[in-house]
């Protein structure tokens, strides 16, 4: 009886872990292109709210796709608005340019 137990725990472990997550990744909603300005902004938001926490990460060392994985985890935390999401977003991307 343990046996069919373990069993069944291990495959409903193994089943939960392989289903697609509930929600994926996406680039922040905006404008396409931000102006000077709000990349100033989304600059002293990146380096005012990031190091709260912990080091600024250097921009260029992540791409674009992997800067949207990082913006879409720690944007919440940092209690961003949809708007400064976006700044820090197009700041962080643009330092590579």
């Amino acid at each position: 009886m343990k046996k069919l137990i373990a069993a069944a725990s291990f495959t409903a472990i193994l089943v939960a872990s392989c289903t697609p997550k509930a929600s994926t990744p996406v680039a922040p909603t905006g404008s396409a292109v931000s102006t000077a300005e709000q990349l100033a902004q989304g600059k002293t938001i990146f380096e005012n709210s990031c190091k709260r926490c912990h080091g600024l990460p250097d921009p260029t060392a992540y791409t674009s796709v992997q800067w949207v994985g990082i913006m879409n985890s720690m944007a919440p935390k940092a209690k961003l608005t949809d708007e400064q999401h976006q700044w820090v977003y197009d700041y962080v991307v643009s330092v590579k340019k």
